[in-house]
């Protein structure tokens, strides 16, 4: 079922967070934090809004990295639940898709939900004093790419690096849901 993020809420603070890639290497937000911003975004190996946006993830992200803005990719959902998510296939997924960034495990599903994640892709973009400045799409691809889409993120992002705030205008990204841990 496809679920929308909710609209930005401008200032409020990032949480700091320590997750591991499936490598066992540990990251932190001032580890990944960039001098001019960070995004920090929500995605798994197996949604098809993710699958779909990969590759655009990716080129954007290298632009964004070389403009001094951090990238962070945290995987949330449950994998015992959703094995096509599972920290070796998330491996294989940023190889392939050519991640320039860190893609860390969420274990404990405390990360998405100090965040209020709530879809994959959920995109958190920042300002250099990590206050949130967008919460909107990457673009208006959707379950197919759209090569030609306006690169709304990157714009944003530029934008945030430049001037320390996002468009007021944002328009909500579409996912699927997190695959939360059931609690006994």
């Amino acid at each position: 079922m496809a679920v929308q993020t909710p609209i930005c809420d401008f200032g409020w603070r990032a949480p700091d967070f320590a997750l591991a890639d499936p490598e066992g290497r540990q990251y932190s937000l001032a580890d990944v934090r960039g001098s001019k911003g960070t995004l920090v975004m929500f995605i798994c190996n197996h949604c098809p809004y993710v699958r779909a946006v990969a590759d655009g993830i990716a080129r954007d992200a290298r632009e964004l990295q070389q403009r001094g803005i951090g990238v962070v990719a945290i995987m949330a959902n449950d994998y015992q639940r959703y094995p096509d998510d599972a920290p070796a296939k998330m491996l294989a997924f940023a190889r392939s898709h050519g991640f320039t960034f860190p893609y860390v495990v969420d274990e404990t599903q405390a990360v998405a939900r100090a965040y209020d994640a709530v879809c994959t892709p959920d995109f958190f973009g920042f300002n250099a004093g990590l206050e949130l400045q967008y919460r909107g799409r990457l673009d208006s691809s959707g379950m197919q790419a759209k090569p030609d889409a306006r690169r709304e993120l990157l714009e944003a992002m530029i934008a945030i690096a430049a001037t320390g705030s996002g468009p007021r205008e944002q328009l909500a990204s579409i996912g699927c849901s997190i695959k939360w841990r059931e609690v006994a």
